[in-house]
């Protein structure tokens, strides 16, 4: 890219400033920045749906495999480029997993032979052979995404494009995908370009690191050079700012390493204040769940388990994709299937009330639920509208579901469609419709998706709040250190099952699929937070 401005039609300012962007074959290049920045915008310059399909002035010149944007269209960039979107459901046009992987060869006329072997290649890189014959609709969030990633990879493009691919996968299959992505470039000489709000799961990978900052001014170097300034960072790099740590700490490797270096002269003790999370309430009760039961396909899917989410705490359930937190979740909620179990939500009148016996409306008040795809609630044609609706439906003052979202994400034009905001945008806006009727249970399927660091902050004092005001709070997520920052009790799910439940120190620790950046490198110590890490260490937060 050279002098790139992009501004959108209407838009006062650009989104994209001046960006002068050079990435090399064979690299493996982070874009980061706060939510709603231009990530998104810079991932679409550079598969050429930006402008094309967008629309837009593009000021400058963006150059991708030789190819110039502006004088070839996206479809002829897609032998060049692949491109993964946040949200994969909307991009696949196939009804079965084998079928979606073969369609985008079938257009390239690629030879029946070499289809069904990159697809055979395919399923045992992404680890979903099992899943060949399912329809995409079946699949959980995270299974869907993992076939989207490799709708794209078996067509072998020289340069692959990636917003948010590990945003609804466990962290184990986060890393097995980020492993075949580093594989692509180590091996093949494949470009990756890979959009994360996560940053802490792609950066020992990063060869480069892109900031799109205020005004979309875009900066980009070494990692170490962009993250020392960045307005985003994950805990281990916030850990060495804070600590004055140089060089600055990428990795958990890193940070062990520094800290093995200076306990020889100045040891650290667990001597520090109380580490949050060590200890689940015990308060009553405000929804119990008996041998509540799902079976699909003649599966179990949520085997007979037992469930207490009581005032005052936020319990985060967690589990690899596809072992039933949704189904689960839906259940609870009252519209979801539930094939044996009973459920008991207690009103704010003290009435213990099946959700599932409730009309939506006396449900909302009851449960408020965001689903996984949070889009789907939103119907309306602008966000003004949607909150002005939430509002009026919750019987609260106009601008309080405003509010909320102010705190989530903060500058969304109210006259924008829905439609049109990013994925972390338009699942803030859900979060503030959802939240503004105050129920007495709040149930949250992966709410972190597309939030940056300070959404996050902002979504943990939310509920933190909520459940402080005798509220009960259960957040699916495969997000560690979400949870670590705000759960006060954990379960781990597996096979429809709960394989394990306590306080979040206790299974998050237990756990090295499930332990935090700073439980690692502080290890034994059992920290969960930057601010424990700092309490511990003795550093001023």
């Amino acid at each position: 890219m050279e002098a790139a401005t992009l501004t959108y039609d209407g838009a006062e300012h650009p989104s994209l400033r001046d960006v002068d962007l050079r990435i090399e074959r064979g690299e493996l290049v982070a874009v980061i920045g706060r939510t709603g920045s231009g990530k998104s915008t810079l991932l679409g310059l550079l598969t050429g749906l930006v402008p094309h399909f967008t629309g837009g002035l593009l000021q400058g010149r963006v150059v991708i495999g030789g190819l110039d944007i502006s004088e070839n269209k996206p479809s002829e960039l897609a032998s060049v480029v692949g491109y993964v979107g946040q949200d994969p459901l909307a991009g696949f046009v196939t009804d079965t997993v084998e079928e979606e992987l073969s369609y985008g060869m079938e257009q390239l006329g690629i030879a029946p032979e070499v289809m069904r072997r990159r697809v055979e290649e395919t399923l045992d890189l992404l680890g979903i052979a099992e899943l060949r014959e399912a329809p995409l609709r079946d699949l959980s969030g995270g299974q869907q995404q993992r076939v989207a990633i490799g709708s794209v990879l078996v067509m072998h493009p020289q340069i692959l494009v990636l917003d948010e691919p590990t945003s609804a996968l466990d962290p184990t299959a986060a890393e097995d995908v980020l492993a075949v992505l580093t594989r692509l470039v180590q091996d093949v000489g494949s470009t990756v370009v890979v959009a994360e709000h996560r940053i802490e799961r792609v950066l020992p990978f990063a060869d480069q690191v892109v900031h799109v900052g205020a005004n979309g001014v875009v900066t980009s170097g070494a990692p170490g050079e962009v993250l020392g300034a960045s307005d985003v960072a994950p805990p281990v790099v916030e850990l060495g700012r804070a600590a004055g740590w140089s060089p600055l700490p990428l990795t958990i490797r890193d940070a062990r390493r520094v800290l093995v270096e200076r306990a020889a002269s100045a040891p650290f003790t667990v001597e520090a204040p109380p580490i949050r999370g060590t200890d689940v309430p015990s308060t009553a009760p405000v929804l119990e769940a008996r041998g509540v039961r799902v079976r699909l396909s003649g599966l179990d899917v949520v085997a007979g388990v037992d469930l207490d989410l009581c005032a005052g705490t936020v319990t985060a359930l967690m589990g690899r994709n596809g072992c039933g937190k949704s189904t689960l979740m839906w259940a609870l909620q009252g519209s979801g299937r539930r094939d044996g179990g009973s459920i008991g939500v207690v009103s704010a009148r003290g009435e213990s009330l099946d959700p599932a016996k409730l009309n939506p409306a006396q449900r909302r008040g009851l449960v408020g639920m965001v689903p996984q795809t949070a889009g789907d609630l939103l119907y309306l044609d602008t966000v003004g509208e949607e909150l002005a609706q939430a509002d009026s439906d919750a019987g609260r003052e106009p601008g309080a579901a405003q509010a909320y979202l102010a705190n989530l994400a903060p500058g969304i034009d109210p006259a924008m469609h829905p439609r049109d905001l990013s994925e972390g945008q338009r699942l803030a806006l859900v979060l503030a419709v959802q939240l503004v009727a105050e129920p007495q249970v709040l149930v949250l399927d992966e709410p972190t998706r597309g939030l940056d660091y300070a959404g996050k902050e902002a979504l943990r004092a939310i509920l933190r709040t909520r459940a402080d005001e005798g509220r009960a709070v259960l957040v699916a997520t495969h997000d560690v250190e979400f949870a670590a920052a705000v759960a006060d009790e954990v379960i781990q799910m597996a096979g429809g099952e709960f394989i394990a439940t306590g306080s979040a120190r206790d299974v998050l620790t237990a756990s090295p699929a499930l332990a935090p950046q700073m439980a690692k490198v502080l290890a034994p110590v059992p920290a969960l937070t930057l601010s424990d890490a700092l309490a511990v260490l003795g550093v001023p937060s």
